[in-house]
């Protein structure tokens, strides 16, 4: 039996809280991967479908995950033990708290990296890597080092687990009040730059240029995924965070809010990012390799680049961090309100867990790099467990559940809350939401999932 909640943080504010979850959905994948994305698809034309795509997957979800984890002021298992009591539930519950524990394990990994090119920055080394191939060896290097690799790895680890120690107010809310906007900041900053070099339009052109001849099925899929995981959905972060939050504020404009944020932030972090390395006549590669050797290349040959290296290494260290917060808060909120643990036991025992989790992600580009399971080594393995199976899962259970199970009535009346001016004045907008959420959501996240695990490949 779960013990009696009593005496449960809240955020401090309506701001606190929309920053603590814009900063969860703000992460990595922002920096380097929707930009690429866009650029690749059609620039201006994939983000006007990628915009829909959050409009009829993103928000609906997003709303609904916020919605149970505020009615019921749980954890994700938590929550779904006070709506439905039915043991499946509560499984989908905990599905959400694994998945924090095991998406964390391997981020935390390439969040240590980012904090490692900080160094790097400063000791100026990558003066002395002006193409992509010698900064990627220099990064292999590097990751090949285990020190290195599980030094910075445990020292990222030990400052997420200061920021959630710390609670919901001192730790997380004022860690965001602070680090969203210096990340703001050091974006724009680091975009004011990327325009002013000499070439940069042709990396304004490779992100915004509307391509409408790239626009086909593989494009409008790939947005659906990207809408779907940008805003860490299905892992029960936005649900544990929705449950810190008043029943006074309004869940809608705060989801809308969150999407605003994490949409601006990546466009921003794309213009950025093009723009200069266009400007020095690199090609743009997807994926880790655009942060670690791309970008490294990038800063030797723009002027001011040691300056501005050291920029870039702190904001993704930011962007990182924001996000391991909530996946260690969905895991500590679990072991605090269902079996009473102290926030502080719980903190420093889970992250330790996740840190033994961790480990053999660490090691899978040193001592551990030949051992594979399936064709994968362990972090890529843990990596496609939980973001293809895992995380799609989950929402796609979330949106069902919303939107079948709890009882509509009850769901309407609960999202009222907050909202009563938004129900007199637009009862459109709350039976358009209800359509996307029972119909088009559920459809469209099953079919993220079949291409998640490459069932769609096959068919077609």
């Amino acid at each position: 039996m779960a013990r009696p909640n009593t005496g449960r943080e809240q955020w401090s504010s309506k701001i606190g809280f929309i920053l603590a979850a814009a900063g969860s959905a703000i992460g990595l994948g922002n920096i380097w991967k929707f930009p690429y994305i866009a650029g690749e698809n059609g620039g201006a034309s994939f983000i006007f479908v990628y915009l829909i795509c959050i409009a009829v997957i993103g928000l609906p979800v997003l709303i609904a995950e916020i919605l149970i984890g505020r009615s019921t002021q749980r954890n994700p298992v938590g929550a779904f033990r006070k709506l439905s009591g039915s043991k499946f539930w509560i499984g989908v519950g905990g599905m959400g708290v694994v998945s924090g524990f095991l998406i964390l394990s391997f981020y935390a990994v390439i969040a240590g990296w980012a904090i490692g090119y900080i160094v790097e920055a400063v000791a100026g080394n990558f003066a002395h890597y002006d193409t992509g191939a010698s900064a990627a060896l220099h990064f292999q290097s590097l990751v090949t080092n285990i020190p290195w690799d599980v030094g910075y790895f445990t020292l990222f680890m030990i400052i997420t687990m200061l920021f959630v120690f710390l609670g919901i107010r001192k730790g997380i809310e004022r860690g965001s009040k602070i680090m969203m906007p210096i990340l703001l900041v050091l974006l724009i900053v680091l975009m004011i730059r990327g325009i002013t070099l000499d070439g940069s339009e042709k990396g304004i052109e490779f992100l915004l240029h509307p391509d409408w001849s790239k626009i086909n099925a593989q494009a409008i899929l790939i947005a659906l995924g990207h809408a779907f995981f940008t805003l860490s959905l299905g892992m029960g972060a936005m649900l544990t965070y929705g449950s810190y939050m008043s029943k006074k504020d309004s869940i809608p404009s705060a989801a809308l809010q969150i999407i605003i944020l994490d949409t601006v932030i990546a466009l921003i972090a794309g213009v950025a990012i093009f723009t200069s390395v266009f400007a020095v006549g690199l090609d743009p590669a997807a994926g880790p390799g655009l942060i670690f050797h791309t970008i490294p290349a990038v800063f030797a040959k723009m002027p001011g680049g040691y300056f501005f290296s050291i920029l870039f290494f702190i904001l993704l260290s930011i962007a990182a961090l924001t996000s391991a917060i909530s996946l260690l808060e969905v895991v500590v909120a679990y072991f605090v309100d269902e079996l009473g643990w102290k926030r502080k036991k719980a903190v420093l025992i889970l992250g330790f867990v996740v840190f033994l989790l961790g480990l053999p992600s660490a090691l899978s580009f040193n001592v551990l790099s030949d051992f594979t399971l399936f064709g994968k080594n362990f972090f890529d393995l843990v990596d496609f467990f939980a973001s293809n199976i895992l995380l799609p899962l989950g929402g796609l259970l979330i949106a069902i559940f919303v939107g079948y199970v709890w009882g509509f009535s009850k769901v309407l009346a609960s999202l009222r809350e907050g909202a009563e001016n938004l129900f007199d004045d637009y009862p459109y907008i709350i039976s358009t939401w209800k359509f996307f959420l029972k119909y088009l959501s559920p459809v469209l996240i099953f079919i993220v999932l079949l291409r998640s695990l490459g069932i769609l490949d096959l068919i077609f």
